[in-house]
């Protein structure tokens, strides 16, 4: 199998640059209707530990939605708007950023997002669905099998009670040989330790989603995965790894109505 090509997605997409330059206009003119005290919102000390909080009308269940951008690109700047369709259904959205690979390990990134959160839960008193696009994905699994009581006793034990990966690696061994595991720096052993596939199922809500168009690699992960940990996933027809957030913009769509009676589910439980 040609790993490269499997997970190589932008040069799989040939317009996905296209694609990420529109998210970014997306997302600053989403920003544009938020007063600025909503946004950047410190959760540690560092330069890109923030996120942006788009509050609903009146108190209810809360949601983050982490970038992707292989731990390696992005920031909380090119995924304001995916907070439009939840926010359409009374759900407050958190986007975070976080530092990036090979300026910090990929456990520091976890430990960034933990941060992030148990911030969110503390403002909010609100437990936490969270979403994530690709490595995103990853990053939701992960928080979602956070022993919260280790790291702070006063916090829920399931804190995020339920996740919404996307398009996410779950298993990051088939990364490493390619050209996108380079900056991970990862040995064997903490990439295994890192992956939720080989984590013990997490309790809560998991619904996992991909693209139909996304390589095979990406369709089996995800398969994969949402039977490791006995939940759901589902295949956007013709979605590729990009477009595959689109719905994400959109009230109206039936994922996003989903992920709004997850979040439900965890304000009302």
């Amino acid at each position: 199998m040609d790993l490269e090509a499997e997970y190589n997605n932008r040069a799989r997409v040939p317009d996905s640059g296209a694609i990420i330059g529109q998210w970014a206009r997306d997302a600053a003119a989403f920003r544009a209707g938020w007063a600025a005290s909503t946004l950047d919102i410190p959760y540690g000390e560092g330069a890109r530990e923030r996120f942006d909080l788009f509050e609903a009308a009146t108190p209810g269940p809360v949601a983050v939605f982490i970038h992707g951008g292989y731990w390696q690109a992005l920031d909380k700047s090119f995924a304001s708007h995916c907070a439009r369709g939840l926010l359409g259904h009374g759900v407050t959205v958190a986007v975070p950023s976080y530092d990036l690979c090979p300026n910090v390990p990929l456990r520091h990134i976890v430990e960034q997002m933990q941060a992030a959160c148990a911030v969110l839960c503390r403002r909010s008193g609100r437990r936490l669905l969270v979403a994530g696009h690709s490595a995103g994905g990853q990053l939701a699994a992960m928080l979602m099998a956070t022993d919260w009581k280790a790291i702070d006793p006063s916090l829920p034990a399931d804190l995020v009670g339920a996740a919404l990966p996307v398009s996410g690696v779950f298993e990051l061994e088939p990364v490493l040989p390619t050209s996108i595991g380079a900056a991970l720096h990862l040995a064997a052993e903490e990439a295994r330790a890192l992956s939720p596939r080989w984590l013990p199922p997490a309790p809560g809500e998991m619904h996992a989603v991909v693209g139909g168009a996304e390589s095979d690699e990406f369709l089996r992960q995800t398969r994969d995965f949402a039977a490791a940990w006995g939940g759901s996933h589902e295949v956007l027809p013709g979605a590729n790894h990009f477009t595959v957030l689109d719905p994400f913009a959109d009230p109206a769509h039936p994922l996003v109505a989903r992920a709004a009676a997850m979040a439900d589910r965890l304000a009302s439980g």
